[in-house]
């Protein structure tokens, strides 16, 4: 029997996983994500979920990570795009959830990790193109 812990944790999974994916923007133009923490999923431009998220700190929460992912200034940037984070903007997407507690965003991200098994997730190896 699931606690009431675990059920808003699922539930924050349902909610993000309605929400609408967006593009990556092109060169020059402007990010929409939110400058609250939260938790976030990148899918390829197949469809397949590369890398889930959170935002456990940051001034700018989501749309810094998401930047600091374009800019490949972020490990899954090194490890999964070659350092080459301006490949997002062709055709990948990605979704976020606007978390404010601390423990629901933790709780989140592992359980969307664990849900959605996403491909930067391994052992250590670069997986660029997929």
């Amino acid at each position: 029997m699931a606690t009431p812990e675990q059920k808003r944790v699922q539930a924050l999974f349902r909610e993000l996983m309605d929400t609408r994916k967006q593009d990556f923007p092109e060169e020059g133009q402007e990010l929409h994500a939110p400058d609250e923490r939260g938790v976030y999923v990148i899918y390829s431009p197949r469809g397949r979920v590369v890398h889930v998220g959170g935002t456990p700190r940051g001034k700018h929460g989501i749309r810094q990570r998401l930047k600091n992912h374009l800019h490949g200034a972020s490990s899954f940037a090194e490890k999964f795009l070659d350092g080459k984070g301006s490949k997002l903007r062709h055709g990948y997407t990605f979704r976020c959830l606007v978390v404010r507690k601390i423990r629901d965003r933790a709780l989140l991200e592992a359980y969307t990790i664990g849900q959605l098994c996403p491909a930067h997730i391994g052992l250590g190896q670069t997986r660029a193109g997929h």
